[in-house]
């Protein structure tokens, strides 16, 4: 697309040829490859610099057991047998860390006093957090499997058993895997979505 100023090999890896794997190969996935999807993921805009994406990567077999069975139909199989999954999580109290991460503004944390609104912040800001996340799965060469169809409330007390956390997604992350993609599926086109006022 020659009005953008990323590189035409970099928009593939990143979105045009980008797909969600449903297959993996067995290849592990490094700590190092984690930590630098992290350091991408944590310049994703959030409302206030609240960052409230929490991550617990499930790698040991007991884990991943405990996992699989909050899974609904085909995502069971496909979360078993991925190198690495994560689970993403939005900290209901997010705002505990708002005077660190909002230094010029005092006692920044008063602004999300009221719970209900602190969820649905913490929700929206976890979701823009989720995008970045998986663009640096894709960054570091790897496939991202995102799903959203597992039981979250089971999930998110099997995880974050302190209560404050609610699980968002789980990503199947590694090399793809033999006919890991489906066919491209049709999107809206720009006059579609976009209008001009």
């Amino acid at each position: 697309m020659r009005h953008l100023t990323l590189a035409p090999e970099a928009q593939n890896q990143l979105f045009l040829e980008a797909r969600t794997a449903n297959t993996f190969t067995d290849e592990p996935v490094t700590e190092d490859q984690v930590r630098a999807i992290y350091e991408l993921t944590k310049y994703a805009p959030t409302s206030m610099n609240q960052q409230p994406l929490r991550i617990v990567m499930v790698r040991s077999e007991e884990a991943r057991g405990r996992l699989v069975a909050h899974m609904t139909g085909r995502n069971q199989e496909k979360t078993a047998k991925a190198p690495l999954v994560a689970v993403l999580a939005a900290d209901l109290d997010f705002h505990e860390e708002l005077p660190r991460l909002v230094p010029f503004m005092e006692n920044p944390q008063a602004i999300f006093a009221d719970p209900g609104m602190r969820e649905g912040s913490a929700r929206f800001n976890t979701a823009l957090q989720v995008g970045y996340f998986i663009l640096g799965v894709r960054a570091a060469g790897l496939a991202a499997g995102p799903m959203i169809g597992f039981d979250a409330a089971a999930v998110s007390k099997e995880f974050f058993s302190d209560g404050r956390h609610q699980a968002i997604c789980v990503v199947n992350i590694g090399k793809p895997g033999p006919d890991a993609w489906m066919g491209r599926l049709p999107r809206l086109a720009y006059d579609e979505v976009v209008t001009t006022v």
